[in-house]
């Protein structure tokens, strides 16, 4: 199965992992979910939109990175799982 990997636990960053899948899935672990969930999921699924995947397995750990922290991310996480083809 082929995986992608982005980002570390330190403060303000976010860890994504992307893998393949049948359908979109998306699994967000926060410190600042009760506050900001919405927001973080709505970055992930419009950049999701952006890159034109809608088959893959999202695992999100945040430790309260900005919007433009988790775009790059996820879009880094999705280049490395392209790139195992």
């Amino acid at each position: 199965m082929k995986r992608g990997i982005a980002g570390t636990l330190e403060s303000n960053d976010i860890m994504i992992t992307v893998k393949e899948s049948d359908t979109l899935k998306v699994t967000l672990n926060s410190i600042v979910y009760d506050f900001f969930h919405t927001r973080i999921e709505k970055v992930i699924y419009d950049t999701l939109a952006e890159l034109g995947v809608d088959k893959v397995d999202v695992v999100c750990e945040d430790k309260g990175a900005l919007d433009c922290t988790i775009k790059a991310r996820l879009i880094t996480a999705i280049h490395r799982m392209e790139g195992e083809r």
